[in-house]
């Protein structure tokens, strides 16, 4: 007789899958939104000069015309970040291990996502303000009269409709094209605009049918456009808690709106050496080991281009 009491012994008490679980990873945009230096030969800091407008003066006949010099000024970047990602698997591992040959085969592709994370999160980091060179914190950071940085007007700081109107309006103002116009925001603004009310009531709002049957965005593709702006969500937007004309987040992100326009992007990048791999043997302590390294720098060149709009997160 052989039933599941007399096989007991012969029975594993846990079956373990064949396959891997692997985590779920964020998708990565923000780095078609950087201007990538050229002919950047050697060392880590890189001089662009710039040069301003000229002015236009009345004339009268028979007098000395005005001859006026043109301001002209020079943007440094530097290469600041050399970054690794490394592991490593022992002898004894690659023997035992049941799992061991998927293991390895996912270290590299694993250290590269975390270093493409990292740069993401830089990118984005660029709308916190500070040493970046683009805004001061708890400033509006006006440009031609018009604030380029702003708690949002809903309540309990979350995002409006009204802000991405004061968005665009402030982009205009620092004559930016209103052409590829992009909204990268947190998760939890897209949750505030899919349950907004004057978005609900479609009577009013004819042009935004479907909105809340699909959502506002939805990572790299968007859904819908309001004022003028794609909107797509990013988990790795930077934290800012900041308090701009008397109003302030405790539990704030900082959103990002700008043209997309390739010859206007706000953020300029450069890689000193691209996502490099290196493995090796080593014989002392009897493991393969890989590492990814990688150097770049990134920083603001046209805050003018910029809108950074801060939402608190937790009214979710």
């Amino acid at each position: 007789m052989h039933t599941t009491t007399q096989l007991d012994v012969l029975t594993r008490s846990e079956i373990w899958s064949g396959e891997l679980k692997a985590a779920l990873e964020d998708e990565l945009m923000a780095q078609r939104w950087v201007k990538l230096l050229n002919g950047f030969p050697d060392g880590t800091t890189f001089t662009i000069p710039s040069i301003g407008d000229l002015p236009v003066r009345n004339y009268a006949e028979d007098t000395a015309v005005v001859y006026d010099s043109m301001d002209t000024g020079e943007f440094q970047f530097s290469i600041t970040e050399y970054v690794s990602s490394a592991t490593y698997i022992t002898a004894k591992a690659r023997q035992d291990v049941y799992y061991a040959s998927q293991l390895e085969a996912s270290f590299l592709p694993k250290q590269l996502r975390a270093i493409m994370e990292k740069y993401e999160t830089d990118v984005l980091a660029l709308a916190a303000g500070g040493a970046s060179g683009g805004q001061t914190a708890s400033d509006l950071n006006n440009i031609n009269g018009a604030p380029h940085r702003f708690v949002a007007s809903g309540s309990n700081e979350v995002i409006s409709v009204a802000d991405f109107a004061k968005a665009r309006y402030s982009l205009k103002k620092a004559n930016v094209p209103d052409r590829n116009l992009i909204a990268i925001v947190d998760p939890s603004v897209e949750y505030t605009l899919n349950t907004l009310s004057n978005l609900v009531n479609v009577t009013n709002n004819p042009m935004w049918e479907g909105i809340v049957a699909n959502g506002i965005a939805s990572g790299m593709r968007f859904v819908k456009n309001v004022y003028g702006f794609d909107v797509y969500t990013s988990n790795f937007l930077p934290d800012a808690n900041e308090t701009i004309s008397g109003k302030t987040t405790a539990a704030g992100k900082a959103n990002i709106f700008m043209s997309a326009s390739s010859d206007i992007l706000p953020f300029l990048g450069a890689w000193r050496q691209m996502p490099k791999v290196d493995g090796e043997w080593n014989k002392d302590f009897q493991r393969e080991e890989y590492v990814t390294t990688a150097r770049y720098g990134l920083k603001v060149y046209r805050p003018e281009n910029l809108v950074v709009v801060l939402s608190d997160t937790d009214q979710v």
